[in-house]
């Protein structure tokens, strides 16, 4: 069932949904060691991502066996995060649909390039005449505020649709493309900018363990930003369960404006 929307929604409209995760060839993994004569007393309930982090560190320094002195999963996992050695968290990767956001947070959102990857829905291709708009909490909580938030934004919706709609008649007016397709284009184009940041958009993208982990805590628990703050928070909830021992040392609160806030432990005050 697909999730309701106002029509001049919210942030907490925003939701994640985990598509894609890790996996560990066990059997495959359990061959190599045997050509090197070496055996792993491994975690039995590590995930695949978990499974992966502690194989690839052990790795390194070929700690198997004799040499592997922690033996959890977890233990390995924390030693290597406090050693600063997170170089081989880069191999666990996740893909997510996050929808229900502004393009004022995805501007933000994408500029986080190392050791992630952005599909966005183009404004260009997907028609936008009935858009959602991300209502801020702090005009949303005060009534004069939020009937001229609405009032703003639905004018921009009527200007995109009269643009559109006489652009789409003029077929371009003086200037015409070489094709239907870049015609198109240009229409949409021309169109959208009268449109507002607090349009609703839907972003897929992939990222590794160091870098969800590098988001989270820039990102997690900036007051000011409460976009940032709810989606770090339904991050830090769907990988505290794909992969506890990667994310074991960040934790979220609930300020007293009602939104979560994410930190790493060692960062909480009070």
């Amino acid at each position: 069932m697909a999730r309701k929307r106002t029509g001049l929604g919210n942030h907490l409209n925003a939701d994640l949904f985990l598509v894609a995760r890790p996996t560990f060839d066990l059997k495959q993994f359990l061959s190599f060691l045997s050509l090197e004569n070496q055996s792993w007393k491994r975690t039995a309930k590590a995930s695949g991502g978990e499974n992966i982090v502690e194989s690839a560190g052990r790795i390194c320094y070929m700690s198997f066996g004799a040499r592997q002195h922690r033996r959890s999963n977890a233990e390995y996992i924390a030693n290597l995060i406090k050693q600063g050695h997170e170089s081989v968290l880069e191999h666990a990767c996740w893909s997510f649909v996050l929808t229900g956001v502004s393009r004022a947070f995805s501007h933000q959102f994408v500029r986080h390039r190392v050791g992630f990857a952005f599909s966005q829905l183009s404004q260009q291709y997907h028609e936008e005449r009935d858009a959602h708009f991300v209502e801020p909490t702090v005009v949303k909580s005060n009534p004069e505020l939020s009937t001229l938030w609405r009032r703003a934004v639905e004018g921009s919706r009527l200007a995109y649709d009269a643009l559109l709609g006489s652009l789409e008649r003029t077929e371009g007016n003086t200037i015409t493309p070489s094709s239907k397709r870049e015609l198109k284009r240009m229409i949409r184009t021309a169109a959208r900018s009268v449109l507002p940041n607090a349009t609703e958009t839907t972003i897929f993208f992939t990222a590794n363990a160091r870098a969800l982990r590098h988001f989270l805590e820039l990102r997690g628990s900036i007051e000011g930003d409460e976009e940032m703050r709810v989606v770090s928070y339904l991050l830090l909830k769907a990988l505290k369960k794909e992969a506890p021992s990667l994310f074991s040392d960040f934790t979220a609160r609930t300020l007293p404006d009602g939104l979560p806030l994410v930190v790493r432990v060692s960062d909480q005050r009070g």
